[in-house]
């Protein structure tokens, strides 16, 4: 099914007149709005997780986990604006002595207007219908037109009818949430007048055909795109002699989560050359198995992916895992060397979706720090060293090509707190913002500062009774109840 014009220009009329209501709307009566998004989607997890299961064949254990860590955010969101520091309260007192004499000004964060948000097909709850974009959208104030995906278009439907309607009878206006379908509206919806914002998480091309839509708008609107990351990993020689059979175990495990269609897979691991890492993996890998793909273009994309990297000289096999079903992608580890990577990044270090790894090989840390140096920007890094290893030069770089660094473990799995961070420089992200966690909700908001106004025509936090009871910062002092 495809949204209509008419339709959609019907749907981002009424988002138009809910969004002052959502702007004006108070911390508790928001919060409480947010609660019954999720209380509405725990109680039809059965009936949800089914559908999704049918459509994505994630499995009900996977599904009722993304269940959970859905209406967790949302109620994580419902804390944020309870909290109140998300507005980032400011306040300069007035001082005719001042050169030049200063007024009051009384700075906010308010909601920017109606947001579009695009489904992911990996995630077809947390980043979906009322995944992380749309309750953090919804948090910082703002109505939500969904973009559905194809891949569990069935489930998009149910989910955005069971939260708008909870939203709804919570007492938030119509026009709350609603739900286009198709290509052409997904195009419309950015292009549309009424949307000051959108979310995006898919693919590189997909995501940057719609962010150039946004910018070349008569009014360009942000646009928060995750489009594509490698999440480079480091293997010192010490942590390789140390922990070598660990690290192999735990980079399979992490490549071949959920068919490797995790946007924080391990897609390239540098590793010491002639450090019996690759046989070490080898090992592993053998007794490993993928599963089906999310889609059909994801599936044919695999298999076109492999055989692209494949193509490359440099590039050799280290071994496959299980041969499962007709319809199951089959684990595979590559490996090249860190001089082919620094010559030939557009070739090697192109993200493939599935459970595919490349091993990359280094003899020294100038090349290693070369080849580094090619990698595109990424979600995560992942630095294993031991203690006494020299790594500033290499923590360095990591840090600028990543949003998030991580000294042990791997980067599958995003814990959705108050301190995270999923986003990194391009092609990870369009933006320098987070798509998790608590300052996800900084996307979705504007700064504005009242001058010289009368308390009663000021929003509610910014009075001095309320401020009194909000983080704040007056004359340059943070101020915390």
């Amino acid at each position: 099914m495809t949204t209509t014009t008419a339709e959609l220009d019907v749907l981002a009329a009424a988002a138009a007149a809910a969004a002052p209501v959502w702007r004006a709307s108070s911390a508790a009566d928001r919060a409480a709005w947010l609660r019954a998004a999720a209380d509405a989607l725990d109680g039809r997890i059965d009936e949800l997780v089914a559908i999704a299961d049918e459509e994505t064949r994630l499995g009900e254990t996977r599904l009722r986990g993304e269940v959970g860590r859905t209406t967790g955010q949302l109620r994580l969101f419902a804390t944020v604006v309870e909290e109140g520091s998300y507005l980032e309260l400011t306040v300069d007192d007035a001082d005719a002595s001042a050169t030049p004499p200063r007024p009051e000004l009384r700075r906010t964060l308010t909601g920017v207007g109606p947001v579009a948000v695009f489904s992911a097909s990996n995630f077809p709850f947390a980043f979906s219908v009322a995944g992380g974009d749309t309750a953090s959208a919804l948090a910082a104030g703002n109505p939500v037109i969904v973009k559905a995906h194809s891949g569990h278009p069935r489930l998009s439907e149910r989910t955005a009818e069971i939260v708008a309607a909870a939203l709804v009878d919570a007492g938030a206006p119509q026009g709350s949430l609603s739900l286009v379908e198709g290509r052409e509206a997904g195009n419309a919806l950015v292009r549309h007048p009424v949307i000051q914002a959108a979310g995006f998480t898919g693919s590189l091309g997909g995501g940057r055909a719609l962010f150039d839509l946004a910018s070349g708008r008569p009014d360009p609107i942000p646009f928060y795109g995750e489009l594509g990351s490698v999440n480079p990993v480091v293997i010192s020689p010490s942590a390789l002699t140390v922990r070598g059979e660990a690290l192999a175990q735990g980079l399979v495990g992490s490549f071949t989560l959920g068919a490797g269609q995790f946007c924080t897979k391990p897609g390239v691991v540098f590793v010491p050359a002639d450090g019996g890492f690759e046989e070490l993996v080898a090992a592993h890998v053998a007794g490993a198995s993928g599963g089906p793909l999310l889609t059909d273009r994801i599936t044919a994309a695999f298999p076109e992916g492999i055989a692209h990297l494949e193509a490359d000289p440099s590039v050799t096999v280290v071994a496959h895992g299980q041969d499962g079903a007709s319809d199951s992608a089959r684990p595979v580890v590559l490996s090249t060397d860190a001089a082919a990577v620094a010559a030939r990044p557009e070739t090697l270090l192109e993200e493939c979706f599935g459970p595919v790894t490349l091993l990359v090989r280094y003899s020294s840390d100038t090349e290693l720090l070369a080849a580094l140096e090619a990698v595109p920007g990424s979600l995560t890094a992942t630095l294993h060293s031991e203690p006494g290893d020299e790594v500033a030069d290499v923590l360095e770089v990591l840090q600028r090509k990543a949003g998030r660094v991580l000294f042990a473990g791997w980067p599958t799995g995003v814990a959705v707190t108050w301190s995270q961070q999923h986003g990194g420089p391009w092609p990870a992200t369009t933006s320098l913002h987070t798509s998790v966690g608590a300052t996800a909700i900084r996307r979705f908001l504007r700064p504005l500062v009242f001058q010289d106004a009368p308390q009663h025509l000021l929003p509610p936090h910014l009075h001095d009774d309320a401020l009194a009871t909000l983080p704040h910062r007056r004359n340059g002092v943070l101020r915390v109840p």
